[in-house]
């Protein structure tokens, strides 16, 4: 039996939109560049509403061991390529260190400091 350590190092990747699609962009993506995830259905819940999403899951595999920036960037990567394929206008990334929003909303360009909405 083999057994192999490496620092932990988790990324997720949080977004609305369809689970079922974006299983078929992350399974492209993954076949392209050799990649495996989790995914895992959530609710997000705010002040006047509610969407279905899901969740990335990314870890640094012993087998396959990566440095947390390479992580991360691998993360940025396939949530871009989900925005676009899923047409929504936000995700978050979130690491052991920070969370990172993203948005294609013109009105967040101009002001992100009001609400409570967080999708």
């Amino acid at each position: 039996m083999t057994e192999k350590t490496t620092p932990s190092f988790n990324v997720d990747i949080h977004m609305a939109g369809d689970i079922n699609a974006a299983a078929l962009i992350i399974q492209r993506y993954a076949a392209e560049t050799g990649l495996c995830v989790t995914l895992m259905p959530q609710s997000f819940i705010y002040t006047g509403g509610r969407e279905e999403g899901f969740r990335v899951g990314f870890i640094n595999y012993p087998r396959f061991p990566k440095e947390p920036g390479d992580i991360v960037a691998r993360a940025t990567d396939l949530a871009r390529n989900l925005i676009v394929g899923l047409g929504q206008h936000s995700y978050s990334i979130v690491t052991p260190l920070e969370t990172t929003w993203y948005s294609r909303r013109p009105d967040d360009a101009i002001s992100t400091s009001g609400g409570d909405r967080e999708v």
